[in-house]
């Protein structure tokens, strides 16, 4: 298929979406070449999951058909530019290239508004609107230093 196909397939998912009750996002993941490995569509209230957005959900699932949580040789398409939580889902899978369809100023001006959490990522973690501290920090790094040490690990 062609990159213009793939988008159009994203698009027609979020399409059905919308008609089976979800949210207006659909995604696609395919080779290179243009064969489709796995589709996604928004599952957030379907679900009660605020994670099971298309881009997540797509890469779930490729990453399952394929046995591998490194898709890189693989492009996604998705009816809209990612939010922060997807676009850090796509960088950890290691996607080649996102291809998309609305702006995520588009996205804002229906109410999918994620500016919010950008600015907040700009922010040292002291000064976010979401109180956090560390807690424990002796403890906790005892599981990294055994990390390090493992010589059997699979790194990612």
């Amino acid at each position: 298929m062609t990159k213009e196909e793939l988008m159009r397939k994203a698009i027609e998912l979020s399409y059905e979406n919308v008609a089976n009750g979800g949210g207006p996002f659909g995604a696609v993941i395919a080779t290179k070449e243009g064969e489709i490995i796995a589709t996604g569509v928004n599952r957030v209230t379907s679900l009660c999951d605020p994670t099971a957005h298309a881009e997540v959900n797509a890469i779930r699932a490729a990453a399952a058909r394929l046995g591998t949580f490194n898709l890189s040789g693989h492009v996604i398409y998705t009816s809209c530019e990612p939010c922060p939580m997807c676009l850090g889902a796509i960088y950890w899978a290691r996607l080649n290239k996102i291809y998309y369809g609305n702006t995520k100023e588009d996205a804002k001006n229906i109410g999918f508004d994620d500016s919010f959490i950008y600015g907040e990522l700009a922010v040292s973690a002291a000064d976010r609107k979401l109180p956090s501290e560390s807690l424990l920090h002796d403890e906790a790094i005892t599981a990294f230093q055994k990390w390090m040490v493992t010589e059997n690990k699979i790194e990612y």
